[in-house]
This record gives structure tokens, C-alpha cells and sequence, in this order.
């Protein structure tokens, strides 16, 4: 397939200017698909990042003391200019990730809609009065932490870059933001539509690797961070934050989510839930993921069967053609990975059923290709059960009697989604009230639905996202109390 795709040099964004690094270095960005170079993107130092607070340091004052109108009416404004440009900014999403194009179009509405959803929630900030203890007033107000910083994982770029900032912004912060070193490319878009629409310093975009995502989250006037990725990163955060001062800290991370199937459910509707909650037009590179099937063992074969006819289906080829289901992993990284934990998983006892290589073909001898995965047998001692893989590996497990599906969808140290397949009411609350996770589904999965807050329990994160919660979260509480003579 002929993708015409250049070669894109992104620019950070400090101050208002489009800039590169401060000492010159580059992050190279290849395509997933065949390995071929796709463009390059700065790589920040902690110079760039102090530079970048430094900025909303001085922009965030005035920015607060707007109109709450007024700062809605810049994130309308923003979100049109993303909507004018959604085709260049899925285009390069999809080179980039090596998502397929129809999520990463629907990446960038979704980002919109939730853009103006927050705009429609600007007025619900606001505070308390409290009985008074005569002669006294007590109220409270909502007042921004005045510079946050967001990290972005690689799965959904502009997904969550643009959707995130909103709340932060219409709060009254100003903010840096941290793409992915995997995927920085469609923050230079992102960055040019902020420098034209948005006041010099209000959003700041610093690209970089690990170390400039560490010097943002301890740089000591970032006091509230929100980070979106593996629990083994935000478990870093947490500490590499808590060394320099006394910060807010939101993490929405990963998971290992069970959907579990019990036997008078719709099994041809369970099936097709099945694969799409393994989210193949991402790789299976979803924190929400439902990546171990639990059936109960008198539906086992069938419901198996259904779901494999179905993955069967699946067209893997280059993610551009939108007739393809499933492109390649998002890194060498992550392929590499991925073909790891095929392999421990075979060598623990499961059993492979489909998939579990390379896809046959010429177009598939360069690049991070991995087929869809199936695999049967498995128990929860085995770490195919346990681990997240974030890859296109589904594992199957059987149960008997609902106490112990309970105790294995429990059995790992994740808590993020989850779904219950069945008719009977009863049996799907008493499944989900029991279920450790924090957003769970009955007769359906992977939907996310505006306003309803989204967040895991456990190593899954600490947070709410996607809801007043969220813009709620962007604020601090002040008392004030009034002596009325």
C-alpha cells in the first residue's frame, strides 16, 4: 500500500514558540509497519522542562483570572481547530502507533466530545457553604493548583493529550504536557494549534524520554501530575514526586481485566464482545482490555469456538487500508515482549490454539507483527494469567461454580475493568459488587460513556478520569470564614 508519508519534524512547545531541545538531541520515530524512518520529534532536557514551567509559571495567573467563559471559549476554539485538521491528526497516529485508521479517527472525535463536554461542565465548579456558628460565615471555593503536569502514554496520543488538558485548562492551570517518546508526532500538530489559538504559555508540550518525563514530575512548582500508563511507571511517579514536594497525583493504569461468561448468556453476542473488548485495532494495546475470558465449563467449547471463528476474521495488514482490523505493535519494545510471553506461555502449560507469530505474507517480513493469540488451558497460577502483556494474546480459563470466578478474576494485582455475561440480574450484581475492578461492565464491555468515571483499583491507578471527578480533581479547596458583627 502506498502511504505517502514523508517524513514529519515535530516541534515542542514553549511559551508560545514551536522550538526544538536546547541541546540539539532528536528522537527518531520509525514506522511499526516496516520499519522505516517516519519523522523525528525534540528530545527535551530538564532545561527544556524547566523552561516550559517556567512559562505557565508566568501565564497561569492571568489565565485564572479570566472569565470561566472566556476560558471555555478557547477550548471551543481549540477543539474546532483539532476537528479542522482530524484527518492529518489520525493520519499520523496511525503511522506512528500502528493503530488502525478507524480508531484513531474516532480518537480524535472522541477527544473533541469530551472537550466540549468539559466546556458543558465549567459552571459545576464551584464551592460550599457550610451551617454557620454565629456570628460567623464558612464557605468554600475551587481554586486551581496553578501548574500541572501530564504524561501521555503512546496508545492514544492525541486521545488523551487534547480530551486532558481541557479539564486542567478550564480549571485555571496552566500545563506542561509530556507526550510519549514512542508516538510524539502528532503533538507537534497539537503543539501548532495551540501557539495560534491559545495564550503564550497556557499549554506547554515538552517531547522527550524518560528522563524528561522525571524532571517534569519532580520539578518542584508542578504540583499536581496526572500520568496514564503501566503500573510499574506510576509506581516511579509516585516516588520520584514525593522527593521534591507535596504533589496531587492521578494514575489510571494497567490491567489485567477478566470478562467472565456465565452460562445462559447470549453467547453469539458474548463472542462478539470478546474480541472486541481485546481491542485488536489497538494490538491489544489498552489499559481496559479484557484479556482473560473466563468460561464457565459447560459453555467452554462453544463459546470458544465462537470466539475463534470470529478472531479468525480478523484482517491484519498495514493500518492505513480501513478495511484492516489489526496493524502492528506499537514498538520494538512492545513486539518483543509480546513474543516473550508467547513463549513463557507454552512453556507453562498452556495451550497455543491460535495465532502466537509472525502473519504470513511479504508485507509482513519487516516490522513489529505479531498474529492474534489465543490460548486455552490456562490457570491463574500461570503468569500468561497474571501479567500484563499489552499485546494481541487472549487467555481462556475455565470455571465451575461463580465463587470461583470470583476468586480468579480477583487474583491478580489489578483492578481496572471488568465484564459479566449473563440474564440473570441477581447473578450480575452479585458478580460485579464482588469483582475488584473499577468500571465494569454487564452484557457489554469496552464502552466508555460520557460523564461516567473511569479509573482501576489496586496496582490498576488512584483517580477518577472522564467525569466531574476529573475536573474536580484539577482544583484545591480553600475555607474562608467570615465574622459577621
Amino acid at each position: 500500500m502506498d502511504k505517502n508519508k514523508g517524513y514529519t519534524t515535530a516541534r515542542m512547545l514553549i511559551d508560545g514558540k514551536l522550538v526544538e531541545s536546547s541541546d540539539g538531541g532528536w528522537l527518531e520515530s520509525i514506522d511499526p509497519a516496516d520499519e522505516t524512518p517516519l519523522g523525528r520529534a525534540p528530545s527535551g532536557s530538564a532545561a527544556d522542562v524547566a523552561a516550559a514551567v517556567d512559562a505557565a509559571g508566568r501565564a497561569q495567573p492571568a489565565w485564572a483570572a479570566l472569565p470561566v467563559a472566556e476560558r471555555v471559549e478557547y477550548i471551543r476554539k481549540l477543539a474546532a481547530g483539532i476537528t479542522q485538521r482530524a484527518e492529518e491528526f489520525a493520519r499520523i497516529e496511525v503511522l506512528d502507533t500502528g493503530n488502525t485508521i478507524g480508531p484513531m479517527r474516532k480518537d480524535v472525535t472522541t477527544a473533541v466530545d469530551r472537550m466540549l463536554f468539559y466546556c458543558g461542565l465549567a459552571y459545576e465548579i464551584k464551592g460550599e457553604t457550610f451551617p454557620g456558628t454565629t456570628p460567623n460565615l464558612h464557605f468554600t471555593q475551587r481554586v486551581p493548583y496553578g501548574i500541572v503536569g501530564r504524561i501521555i502514554p503512546f496508545n492514544h496520543p492525541i486521545g488523551f493529550a487534547a480530551s486532558r488538558l481541557a479539564p486542567a485548562l478550564i480549571t485555571g492551570n496552566s500545563i506542561v504536557i509530556k507526550p510519549s517518546e514512542q508516538s510524539p508526532l502528532s503533538a507537534g500538530l497539537l503543539g501548532e494549534l495551540c501557539a495560534d489559538l491559545l495564550p503564550a504559555g497556557v499549554v506547554n508540550i515538552v517531547t522527550g524520554g524518560r528522563e524528561t518525563g522525571e524532571a517534569l514530575v519532580r520539578h518542584p512548582r508542578v504540583k499536581r501530575i496526572a500520568f496514564i500508563g503501566s503500573a510499574a511507571s506510576g509506581m516511579a511517579i509516585q516516588r520520584a514526586a514525593a522527593e521534591t514536594s507535596i504533589k496531587h497525583v492521578t494514575l489510571e493504569l494497567g490491567g489485567k481485566n477478566p470478562m467472565v461468561v456465565f452460562p445462559d448468556a447470549d453467547l453469539d453476542k458474548a463472542a462478539d464482545a470478546a474480541v472486541q473488548g481485546m481491542n485488536f485495532g489497538w494490538q491489544g494495546q489498552s489499559c481496559g482490555s479484557t484479556s482473560r475470558l473466563l468460561l464457565h465449563d459447560s459453555i467452554h467449547d462453544d463459546m470458544l469456538e465462537r470466539v475463534l471463528t470470529r478472531i479468525r476474521r480478523i484482517k491484519v495488514g498495514h493500518p492505513l487500508d480501513p478495511s484492516v482490523k489489526m496493524g502492528p505493535m506499537n514498538s520494538r519494545g512492545q513486539y518483543e515482549k509480546t513474543l516473550s510471553y508467547i513463549r513463557l506461555g507454552q512453556e507453562e502449560g498452556a495451550r497455543l490454539v491460535l495465532g502466537g507469530g509472525r502473519p504470513q505474507g511479504e508485507q509482513f517480513a519487516r516490522g513489529f507483527w505479531v498474529e492474534p493469540t489465543v490460548f486455552t488451558g490456562v490457570d491463574m497460577s500461570m503468569r500468561l494469567a497474571r501479567d500484563e502483556i499489552f499485546g494481541p494474546v487472549l487467555s481462556v480459563l475455565r470455571w465451575r461454580d461463580p465463587e470461583e470466578a470470583v476468586l480468579m478474576a480477583n487474583a491478580v494485582d489489578y483492578g481496572l475493568t471488568a465484564a459479566v455475561w449473563t440474564r440473570d440480574l441477581d447473578s450480575a450484581l452479585r458478580m460485579a459488587q464482588r469483582i475488584d475492578a473499577g468500571y465494569i461492565w454487564v452484557n457489554g464491555v469496552g464502552t466508555h460513556f460520557r460523564g461516567v468515571p473511569y479509573g482501576g483499583l489496586k496496582n490498576s491507578g488512584i483517580g477518577r478520569e472522564e467525569g466531574l471527578e476529573e475536573m474536580l480533581s484539577y482544583t484545591e479547596i480553600k475555607v474562608i470564614n467570615i465574622l459577621v458583627k
